[in-house]
């Protein structure tokens, strides 16, 4: 690592230093490594204050950089600045662009499409109706070749990156903690899948060991929707920090999508409220193709190809046929098709074991 690129990590790790205060100090020095290196004098004198550049001074003397630059380097965490023509352009274009992102995903040979985002989020006590409805759009979204945006949080932020990736797409979590933190814990498995398994990135402003804690979550939640060209929020109350994120959206010229549920649900309030403000009511991907400008013509390859698959009996066809569109419980299967029960669970059996179809939990069927 250059050393001009090490102090910019430098400062990413000094917690008085976010995006307005670095800028003020590039600016005035001309670049980290003067800024990190300059006396104390100086520092007083453009307006950091007396107390903060104090402490910024005993954390230079007393941070081991170089051990910390190691410590990455063994993580397999790489640092994109903001000054790097591979820094997320959408991003780029807010008003508190992390100077600084700590990113962690492996090359594959379908690279992340930072240009065709949107972020799913809501709440963290996700309905069965909002697993469906989450499941749904993200599937259709990635067919269209989107790549998915959420915090990987319980609920619909899971939900929606394991959705993103079982329909074989791209996913980046944006975290409120280091990129070392895996929080909440039960997300393990999804975080490395994301983040070591080729399954998309994910990205933190944070430094290494930050543990996430509440007044974390409103710095996470600008770049969600900075990174996107809209969010969608499919349930949350009407105090749920998936507003705030899409009061970000708005703030920073992107759309606001929602998905209208139940109103005997607390968790419809969220996105009710939402479509009150003006927020583009979503009931389905045209809708959101719609307001964004984008063709349902643009359909990926591997979305027709599913829409070609054939069944080798009338009972596989009539099954397919009836997934085609979204995912069914078995009950519904069972009504759409005509079949008996024991019929159309066998042929689900036979679909499954030829790869086709997939049991996404509870007897939900889809596509595989």
């Amino acid at each position: 690592m250059d050393e001009e690129r090490k102090y910019w990590v430098g400062f990413s790790v000094f917690p008085g230093i976010g995006p307005v205060r670095f800028k003020l100090l590039y600016d005035y020095f001309g670049s980290a490594k003067a800024a990190w290196e300059a006396p104390l004098t100086e520092l007083k004198k453009i307006r950091l204050g007396e107390k903060l550049s104090e402490e910024f001074d005993h954390f230079r003397k007393t941070f081991q950089l170089n051990d910390y630059l190691q410590q990455l380097e063994k993580l397999h965490v790489a640092v994109l600045l903001l000054s790097d023509p591979k820094y997320p352009k959408l991003l780029k274009e807010t008003s508190d662009a992390p100077f600084l992102l700590y990113v962690k995903g492996r090359r594959t040979d379908k690279p992340l499409n930072l240009d065709k985002t949107i972020a799913v989020v809501g709440t963290r006590k996700v309905s069965r109706y909002g697993v469906e409805v989450t499941q749904k759009i993200v599937s259709d979204l990635v067919a269209y070749g989107f790549t998915i945006v959420s915090g990987m949080a319980y609920g619909v932020d899971a939900v929606a990156h394991q959705a993103a990736l079982d329909a074989g797409g791209k996913t980046i979590a944006v975290l409120g903690c280091g990129i070392d933190i895996i929080a909440p814990p039960s997300n393990a498995r999804l975080y490395r899948t994301i983040g070591e398994g080729g399954g998309g990135a994910i990205v933190s402003e944070m430094p290494l060991g930050l543990r996430p804690t509440k007044g974390l979550f409103p710095a996470r939640n600008r770049i969600i929707s900075g990174l996107s060209l809209g969010v969608l929020v499919t349930e949350g109350a009407d105090d749920s920090g998936a507003l705030i994120t899409a009061r970000n959206a708005a703030e920073q010229g992107r759309e606001v999508f929602a998905v209208p549920g139940p109103i005997t649900s607390s968790y419809s309030r969220g996105p009710a409220k939402l479509i009150k403000q003006g927020a583009k009511l979503v009931e389905n991907v045209e809708d959101i193709l719609e307001e964004l400008g984008i063709s349902n013509s643009s359909k990926s390859g591997k979305a027709s190809c599913l829409a070609r698959t054939r069944g080798e009996t009338k009972e596989e066809q009539k099954i397919l046929d009836c997934l085609l569109r979204e995912r069914k419980h078995i009950d519904e299967i069972v009504r759409e098709i005509h079949l008996t029960i024991s019929e159309t669970a066998a042929t689900l059996t036979v679909l499954e074991m030829k790869g086709v179809i997939k049991d996404y939990g509870e007897k939900v069927y889809g596509l595989a």
